[in-house]
This record gives C-alpha cells, structure tokens and sequence, in this order.
C-alpha cells in the first residue's frame, strides 16, 4: 500500500497545486467509480494482510456500506448501466475511510519491527 507519492511535494507548490488539482479532479471523474457510487477507498485490492486487518477494524455500519457499494458497482457494471445522477457518488461525499486505518496498521507493523531489532545493553 504504502509507495512512493509526490502528492506532498505537489501540495507544498502553490504553483503546482494550481496546476495539479484541475487534472486530479478531471481523473478522478473521467475514472468513473463515482458513477457506479463507489468511493475512492473502495478501490483498494483487499489481497494484502494490510488492508485486511483495516477491513476487520472498520465500524459494522462503514463495513456494510463498502459491501453494499460494490455489490451494487458490480451488477452495474453486469448491466452496462450507470447510476442515476442523484446517486452517484459526489465529490464532497468521496472521503478517505480506509486509508487512515491503514496508515496506521503501518505505522504499527514499523514500530513493532523496530523494536523488534532493538537490543539492550547491560553496563
């Protein structure tokens, strides 16, 4: 999950933010799971141990919303068929549930491995 991301060094850039939010938002459009109502986070392949554990540490309600979205993306996408527009995902709506709890399993699985390799020393 974790890779390499210039997306602080772009926000730091006045400049390059200015340049760099218009496209951000147009792929995130022309992408189209907001039309099937997913959110951004629903997109994370559930295969690493990682985002495992941050699915098993989600809220019940967070947990069947997720389940429920892509359940509904895909037999939309069986039908060929798109949400009507007061049901797609908005913008405002498309917020960041899973990646927090995975940052923070990581933070967790690099502290318990440092110190892991800590080793004391007895005067």
């Amino acid at each position: 999950m974790s890779t390499p991301s210039l997306a602080p060094y772009i926000m730091k850039r006045p400049w390059l933010r200015k340049w760099f939010l218009p496209l951000s938002e147009w792929y995130k459009n022309a992408a189209g799971y907001r039309q099937m109502g997913l959110k951004i986070d629903d997109l994370i392949p559930e295969e690493n141990d990682t985002v495992q554990l941050a699915l098993k540490r989600l809220p019940p309600d967070e947990a069947y919303n997720r389940v429920f979205r892509i359940r509904r993306a895909m037999q939309l996408s069986l039908s060929h068929q798109l949400l009507p527009k007061e049901q797609q995902t908005k913008p405002e709506e498309d917020d960041l549930y899973l990646t927090p709890i995975i940052k923070a399993i990581e933070a967790e699985k690099k502290e318990r491995e440092d110190l892991d390799v800590m080793t004391l020393k007895k005067k």
